[in-house]
């Protein structure tokens, strides 16, 4: 069970921490910028849910193997040969920016809710899906921010909207069929209506229409 719950936490790191890398490198950042950016998606959401769970020092803190995959998968984008492989098709680089986006939203959704069961005795619903969903976009717009973008959760796609959906499956069918089929499910469920809302041109309502 720890295995699994370890692969899945190294995946969405990973994953987080190539979505901000990618960021980084199409703002013409140095290394160390690039880096930061990385890690902060990496670790961002998680360092968040665990000050409102009153999990302090957070988990990112205790354990360094997070913070030491996030930087490495940095470093190796920014290697000349990763680098401009990726900048040069600009459809490959939306592609690899959509995926490991989707990936990690899934991913660390779930692991906001299983952090919400492992600290508190009785988690409300609301509690769990609002921890759900910050520790799930909390690092992508962390990034936004320091990239001097609008957080991708306000203007592409459906973002926050799968991340709310997949915490709510999750919580819901958490005490019903055990911790690994929910997260999977919850997980799934993000991916599914990322891919949807992608393939399909779905984005809710703009200000000006």
């Amino acid at each position: 069970m720890e295995s699994v719950i370890l692969l899945l936490e190294l995946v969405g790191t990973l994953a987080f921490s190539i979505s901000g890398a990618l960021t980084g490198l199409r703002k013409n950042m140095d290394i160390f910028g690039v880096c930061i950016l990385g890690l902060t998606t990496a670790v961002g959401g998680g360092v968040i849910r665990d000050l409102i769970l009153g999990s302090t020092p957070p988990a990112t803190f205790q354990n360094p193997i997070y913070a030491a995959v996030a930087v490495a998968a940095a470093l190796v984008l920014f290697l000349p040969q990763v680098r401009h492989l990726l900048m040069w098709d600009q459809a490959l680089f939306d592609r690899s920016l959509f995926w490991m986006d989707t990936a990690g939203l899934g991913i660390f959704t779930v692991m906001g809710i299983r952090a919400a069961f492992g600290q508190l005795v009785q988690p409300g619903l609301f509690l769990l899906v609002f921890v759900g969903v910050v520790t799930g976009a909390g690092g992508g717009v962390l990034r936004d921010v320091l990239a001097g973008d609008t957080p991708y959760i306000f203007v592409k796609h459906v973002y926050a909207s799968a991340s709310l959906a997949g915490a709510l499956v999750c919580a819901l069918m958490w005490r019903t069929v055990g911790e690994i089929p929910a997260m999977l499910t919850g997980v799934g469920t993000v991916a599914l209506i990322r891919c949807l809302s992608a393939h399909y041109h779905w984005n809710l309502p703009h200000a000006h229409d």
